[in-house]
This record gives C-alpha cells, structure tokens and sequence, in this order.
C-alpha cells in the first residue's frame, strides 16, 4: 500500500519538546514511538517528557506572561494571522502528515488544516476587538462611583488534546488561548504528535515571543498529570474521554485551577418519515462514518420513524458496501483505519458484545487484508436498549438503529444518555425540525445538515459532555478573568 506521500518525505518528522523558543530533548531522553496505523510500522520516536519537563515548561510561560498579557490585541492579532498563513503555506505537508499519524484519508485531513487556519483567523479578529472591549464602564446608581469591568487573560494554561482531530483541537483552544494574552503548555496526544510538532514549528516561525508557547509531549499518566496539579497553572482545558476527564478535574481541584472539558458523547440522529431518504442516508453515513466513527459527536444512535424504518436501514446496508476502506493515500479511499491498537480492539469488542447482546448484525464493510487498524463500516438494527453498543460511547464506525412510533418517544430516546453534546434531525416539516430541537438535551443540533463547525458559533454539550463552550466568544471567554475596579470620583 502507498502509505507514504512526497510530502511527508519532503521533510524529516519534529521529534524534540519545545521549551522556551527552543526544541530540546527532555530531561530523561525517553521516547516514544509513533506508529502509522495502516501499516502498524515505527514511523518516528519523539521524545517523552517527564514532570520536571513540564515545570521547566511552566516556569518559561510563567515568564513570558507578564510580557505576553500586556500585548496590545491588535499585536496578538498580528501572530494569529501569520499562523493562519503559515498553516495554509504548508497545508499539503500537514494533511499528509495527518493522514499518516491519524490515519484518516487525505480529503478528511484537508478538511482539517482548512478548519485550523480559519480558527487562527477568526481569534485574530476577536483580540482586535479586545483593544475596545477589553474594559467596558457599567451603569451605576451613584453619582459618587465609577465602575468599570476589566477582561483580563487568565494566566499560564494547560492545553491537552486528543488524537482523534490533531491540530484541529489544538486550534480551538490554542488561539483564543493567545488572543486572550495567555501563555501556554500544550500536551498532544502521544498517539498523533508528528501534526501537532509540525503546527508547533509553523507557531515558532510566526516570532511569538520566547516562552509564550512550549510544547512537551509525553504520556498523560506523567505530562497530562503534572499539569493538571503544577500550581503555576491556572487552567487546564482538556479533550479527551470522560473517565480522564473527571479525573483531571478532581486533580485541579486540589489547587482550585480553572477548568474546561470536552468529553464524550452518544448522540443520535433523528429520521423521521417525511424525510429525504437520500439526504437521510448521507447524513447518517457522514455522522458515523466520518474519520472512522472516532468523533465524540458521532451520531452513533440512529432513531428512524418506523414507516421508513425498512426502507432507510436497507439502504445503510447497500451504502456499507460501498465505502471504501484502505490507504488513506489512496484516491478512492472514504475511510481509513482507527487510529491505534487500544481502539481498534476496543472496537472490535463492541462489535463481539452487540452481537452477543442479540443486536441484529444488517452489514459489515470490507476492510484490506494484511497490517493495519482497520474495522469496517458496521450496521446494527434492533440493539436492546441494555445494551452497551446502545449505552456506551464506541469510537468507532459502528451505527445501532432502531425505529420508533411518535416525536415525544425519539426525543425520550435521544436524551437517554448521560451525555447531551449533539443531535441531529432530518425532516421534511421546518416547524417540527425547531420544536425537536429545542426539546433535544444537546449543546449543539443540526436540522437537515451535516456536521458542519464553524469557529463563529460555539462547541459544547450538556451533562457529562462538557464543563464549558469552546469557539466562538465563548471560546475566548474561556480564558479571561473578569475583574471589576470601582473608583469614587473626587468632588475637590
């Protein structure tokens, strides 16, 4: 299989932390080694570092912040749009890069590095606005006072992403992390950290000042857990799964940090019978398909009013097997492998325990023979409730259908869950699309519409999906401090 690409090759993979302006080795010279989950082959070792490596990360952030805070929001502005053109000056290295490490075929990776440089520039645009808005005076009912309400950046923050979407989460939390005047520590997943080391160089390059950004990575047993807990840091900003969320919160709570999540979800699309069936099939292949199923916004339940019940599950199965499953070079390939072992066995005992649990197996696409993480597209129908490929978050490319009778039993079904991120909803009828939305217990719903994200609106859930709102001013927000400074006015 071709599963390198001449823009890879054009240049050796990053591998050093970044602290202080500088790549360096960390202070035990481990490593860890990066596997391309097609092949299953050693394609970089990166160096893994270690606690003392992220307090030589904090105390440079720590440094650079009382510089960094005091920058004008047009200045910070500057670097965000140089960022922005830095990413689109290399977008083809980092799609491949990211097709590489992830594993995720080639156009879905230049999805990504589109939704990155648009997120720098959209931040850009909001720290200009901070040199008006930054400190706005509040109506008071005394003519003897002045109040005005001050945003100001919250400090030195941890950044941690997962490796579902490299670079992409990055860039949700990294720019308005800068715009707000923050300095940072950024752990990427040991899984995908060639994209995120190569987005690190692109940052380096744009001149941000020394400090202002350092990079460790490393496992989050030993770097993820010495930044929740470094009193230096006054917030972390994780995503990643609920079970280590909570327990990166619980951490943060002894120093009493700031925190945001973003967590898991078991979303559901909701078909009902006066819908496109042809939109109905994209939307529901594009909600459990895309990126192999490993989206926290999947929409792995799929709740189908049971007069075209039949009729939409029948052709799921013939789509099934009509996705193609390969390469993520390849040209024709719409879905490549999951993106490391402990996934794709994961995966595969969910697939094992459905089946088991009495869900009717409707398809299965074929995967390639020999090496790499692949699972097919898989189709159940008729899962029990009890289930736990009703009730868990798989991460994978598995879909679990169901029928039901009545609007009020598919919103019933839909917030059956511990989680509230998304949910989507296909229907002829524009009244009952906003009515079921409104009643859906999610931070973010889509009428007759992929799972389209734009860094203008917000990114969230309710319940244990989430502990705050990324993108958007929310995102922003995320890492300010409000202060308010109360002045008597002199009368002399």
């Amino acid at each position: 299989m071709n599963t390198r690409d001449p823009h890879v090759l054009a240049l050796p993979p990053r591998t050093q932390l970044y602290i202080d302006g500088f790549w360096c080795s960390g202070e035990r010279g481990d490593r860890l080694s990066v596997v391309n989950p097609s092949t299953e082959e050693t394609i970089a070792d990166v160096q893994a570092g270690s606690a003392a490596d992220v307090d030589c990360a904090v105390q440079a952030a720590t440094r650079a912040f009382e510089g960094w805070r005091h920058t004008s929001g047009a200045e910070r502005a500057a670097y965000l749009r140089a960022i922005a053109r830095g990413v689109q000056a290399r977008r083809d290295h980092l799609a491949a890069l990211q097709s590489l490490n992830n594993g995720k075929p080639l156009a879905e990776a230049q999805v990504d590095i589109a939704d990155v440089a648009a997120t720098f520039e959209y931040y850009a645009g909001l720290a200009e606005q901070l040199d008006d808005t930054g400190e706005v005076e509040v109506a008071l009912p005394s003519a003897d006072h002045r109040a005005v309400i001050r945003r100001e950046p919250a400090g030195v923050v941890a950044l941690i992403v997962p490796w579902n979407f490299p670079m992409v989460t990055t860039a949700w939390k990294l720019a308005p992390a800068l715009a707000a005047g923050c300095t940072v520590v950024l752990k990427p997943s040991e899984v995908t950290p060639l994209p995120e080391l190569e987005l690190t160089a692109i940052v380096a390059e744009s001149g941000l000042p020394r400090g202002v950004l350092n990079v460790v990575t490393g496992t989050g047993a030993e770097v993820g857990s010495a930044l929740a807990e470094h009193p230096r840091v006054a917030k972390v900003s994780f995503t990643g799964s609920t079970a280590v969320g909570k327990q990166v919160m619980k951490t943060a709570a002894d120093s009493v940090k700031g925190v945001s999540l973003e967590l898991g979800g078991k979303s559901s699309i909701v078909v009902f019978a006066d819908a496109d069936l042809d939109l109905a099939v994209d939307l529901v292949t594009g909600g459990g398909f895309f990126n192999a199923g490993q989206m926290c916004s999947a929409t792995s339940r799929v709740l189908v009013e049971r007069p075209i019940a039949k009729a939409l599950t029948e052709r799921l199965a013939e789509r099934v097997t009509r996705i193609v499953v390969g390469d993520p070079f390849a040209p024709d390939v719409q879905m490549g492998p999951l993106t490391n072992r402990a996934q794709h066995e994961r995966v595969r005992r969910f697939i094992e325990r459905g089946k088991a649990d009495g869900a009717r197996l409707v398809a299965s696409g074929d995967v390639p023979e020999g090496p790499g993480y692949f699972v097919g597209p898989t189709v159940f129908a008729d899962t029990p409730i009890t289930s736990a490929l009703w009730q868990e978050e798989i991460f994978g490319p598995v879909l679990c259908v169901r029928g039901f009778d009545t609007e009020e039993e598919a919103i019933d079904m839909a917030n059956d869950t511990d989680y509230g991120l998304v949910g989507s909803i296909v229907t002829g009828d524009a009244k009952r699309g906003k009515r079921v939305a409104d009643r859906l217990a999610a931070g973010v719903v889509w009428i007759n519409a992929p799972q389209l994200i734009f860094p203008q609106t917000s990114w969230g859930g309710f319940k244990q999906s989430s502990v705050g709102r990324e993108l958007g001013p929310f995102g922003l927000a995320a890492f300010q401090e409000i202060k308010q400074v109360l002045t008597t006015i002199s009368r002399a």
